[in-house]
């Protein structure tokens, strides 16, 4: 399960942020995750459960943003939303599409004291 090392390294970020701007701990985080990201929400809910323990976010809550897959389809030339890759266009029915969003992670907000 590579969620276990994401929230490590989403630790280790909170707790070099907190430390840079002199705060105590954090309350909570909010992680904004892209549908084709390959990431199982409910494995990354389990492991930051037990990767936050005795850090400066033992007790932070975690909030999860989906953002949907989007690409650009070659095809019709418009902007499309996709479930999974390989899927065809739902516009057009074509495959001709380059994903232009929807595959990132990133910590958008966290809530500090």
């Amino acid at each position: 399960m590579h969620e276990f090392s994401l929230c490590d390294s989403i630790i280790e970020t909170l707790a070099a942020q907190t430390h840079q701007q002199g705060f105590e701990r954090v309350r909570r985080v909010w992680l904004e995750i892209g549908a084709l990201a390959n990431v199982e929400l409910d494995a990354l809910r389990f492991a930051f459960e037990i990767a936050r323990e005795n850090t400066v976010a033992a007790t932070a809550e975690l909030d999860i943003i989906t953002l949907p897959g989007r690409a650009w389809c070659l095809d019709c030339a418009r902007t499309i939303e996709v479930n999974q890759f390989f899927d065809p266009c739902p516009l057009c029915g074509g495959y001709q599409w380059r994903l232009t969003g929807g595959n990132e992670m990133r910590i958008k907000e966290m809530e500090v004291e």
